[in-house]
């Protein structure tokens, strides 16, 4: 490695690094190590990464408040720093951090909502494909449904929670006043995605995860069929196709051969 390339790593782990002296290259015009003025750079870096993270969990934000936000925030900058230049690649461990941090424990479903709120992110930034509607199917038979595989949109994510995290995201998105949310209700799966401009959040319908995950996974759709009824007796196949192709989550399909 170069001495440059020394420099820079060590000025950037000094950085993100509150426990760091100075670097060693960095020297005022006194020739003395500037060290109210590091902490001062250091602290903006800080304030900036924290800042990204609140735009990116705005629901987590106003759950927990603005003083918790920020001081759980630079936890979590100081426990995993930028490891790539795209700051909106940053903040996807945020909700694994969340599970271990041991003042939002009375607050179990906020790792969730994290997660919900990081594949909105994931869902804004992903590749463009256009969906297809119910008549790319005239010519499929009825012999050939089950064996079809489909293509999901890139934007394509779900997240499944024990906790009625769509509710709770719904009223922290949408309402003046948040309305309470009773967290005995039950688990509710989401589906995130976007099929044209706009990031959609749908609850999805009992066994609806388990079908998609497999459809993602690749599968065929009657063998989908029977993961989504192991998973929830009461699944509605018909009702499921319908609720994909509403949401715009079909780029694609062909015949799987046997």
């Amino acid at each position: 490695m170069s001495r440059l390339a020394d420099i820079q790593s060590d000025f950037a782990q000094s950085v993100l690094d509150a426990g760091r002296g100075v670097p060693d290259a960095v020297t005022s015009h006194t020739g003395r190590h500037p060290k109210r003025r590091f902490d001062v750079y250091r602290n903006n870096v800080y304030v900036s990464l924290i800042d990204v993270l609140g735009g990116r969990f705005p629901v987590v934000h106003r759950l927990v408040g603005e003083e918790f936000f920020r001081a759980v925030a630079r936890c979590y900058v100081e426990a995993e720093p930028p490891r790539s230049p795209i700051l909106m690649e940053y903040g996807e461990g945020f909700s694994s951090f969340l599970e271990t941090f041991e003042p939002a424990r009375e607050l179990p479903y906020l790792p969730d909502v994290a997660r919900l709120e990081w594949a909105w992110n994931a869902a804004y930034h992903a590749a463009d494909a256009e969906p297809i509607g119910a008549d790319a199917f005239a010519t499929v038979t009825a012999e050939d449904v089950p064996h079809l595989t489909f293509e999901l949109l890139p934007s394509l994510h779900l997240v499944r929670s024990p906790y009625p995290i769509v509710s709770i995201w719904e009223t922290n998105t949408a309402d003046d006043e948040v309305e309470p949310v009773d967290l005995a209700a039950g688990g509710e799966d989401a589906l995130v995605i976007r099929p044209h401009l706009d990031v959609e959040v749908r609850r999805l319908p009992e066994g609806a995860f388990a079908f998609i995950s497999a459809l993602r996974d690749g599968r065929r759709l009657g063998d989908a069929f029977e993961e989504a009824q192991a998973d929830s007796a009461g699944f509605d196949l018909q009702a499921n196709i319908a609720g994909l192709l509403a949401s715009g989550a079909m780029a694609g399909f062909c015949i799987a051969d046997d």
